[in-house]
């Protein structure tokens, strides 16, 4: 269960001051320690989960054109456990894994506009800055840099066409700067260990991701939405053994979705979405001709209720 929730205010005719609270999903994995256990040290997996508190501010310059800024305040925590076969890799074997829950608080901020480009033509464009996090210091002999684990920078540009009547066709693209992050851009096969400043990681390329939206207002109380989503696979086939821990080969989503007008000033949305099995191969670098194959897919749903008031 992933909760969110927003409030926005009208200041003046051409200002908004709002906060939003929202998660990023994170990553859990579970593995049974039958047969000595994934990594031979009994039940392995990872828990890492994402928090973001961003008041928000926007003026709109002109009918056509408005900017916001939010500074972001950003929430963590991780645990680790089964990882102690690495220990003779890790320059903290003590601060490698079995330390419980370990949490973090770090910030940043993010800015965007969005604007009428022409008649039936909007266009948005948003940039967040490397959100700065403390250091998981209970595993520090587990991520490069002594337990940095930042939150990498993002891009974000999109495009809005309404020139068929009551409907929106929509067009984002949105780049993901993992490999700037030593904890999930380093190789595995980086030099130093796991823990130093060019310790391993899980090699994660950077991402774009492309999605196509459609929204169809069928009268004023009912909003239907579709979308389909296709993001470069991070995941190299050469980085598959750490990445036992945080499989996300995901490549493809699908959404659909409504918001029905329920009442006076309230409104009722839902959404489900899809992204078939994906699978990554390779050779396991610890294990001569050993292969190791990553696979998931993933299936999820949401439902949230707007006020105005």
């Amino acid at each position: 269960m992933i909760p969110s929730a927003g409030y926005n205010r009208q200041l003046t005719e051409r200002q908004t001051l709002g906060v939003s609270v929202f998660a990023n999903g994170g990553m859990n994995t579970e593995y049974s320690g039958r047969d000595g256990g994934t990594f031979g040290a009994g039940e392995a997996g990872v828990n890492l989960e994402q928090l973001f508190i961003a008041p928000t501010w926007t003026w709109k310059l002109n009918e056509d054109h408005a900017f916001g800024i939010s500074p972001v305040i950003a929430y963590q925590r991780f645990s680790a456990t089964g990882l102690d076969s690495f220990a003779g890799f890790s320059s903290d074997p003590s601060a490698l894994s079995n330390n419980g829950t370990d949490d973090a608080w770090g910030y940043g901020f993010q800015l965007g506009w969005q604007g009428q480009l022409t008649d039936d033509l909007r266009g948005g464009l948003s940039w967040r800055k490397v959100l700065k996090m403390e250091e998981f210091d209970d595993y520090r002999g587990l991520f490069a840099e002594q337990g940095d684990f930042d939150i990498p920078q993002m891009f974000h540009a999109g495009l809005a066409w309404s020139g068929i009547e009551d409907h929106w066709l929509l067009l984002d693209v949105q780049h993901i700067r993992y490999s700037e992050i030593n904890s999930v851009g380093n190789a595995f096969a980086s030099p130093g260990f796991l823990g130093d400043d060019d310790g391993a990681g899980f090699g994660w390329d950077d991402m774009t991701v492309v999605k196509l939206g459609w929204q169809w207002q069928q009268d004023a109380d009912q909003t239907w939405r579709a979308g389909v989503s296709y993001g470069e696979q991070p995941i190299p086939d050469s980085e598959v053994l750490f990445n036992i821990l945080a499989p996300g080969v995901q490549q493809w989503h699908v959404t659909g979705g409504l918001t029905r007008q329920i009442g006076d000033g309230l409104e009722l949305s839902g959404m489900a979405f899809y992204s078939p099995e994906e699978t990554v191969r390779g050779e396991n670098p610890l294990g001569d001709g050993q292969q190791i194959e990553l696979s998931m897919r993933q299936m999820g749903a949401a439902v949230s209720l707007g006020w105005r008031f």
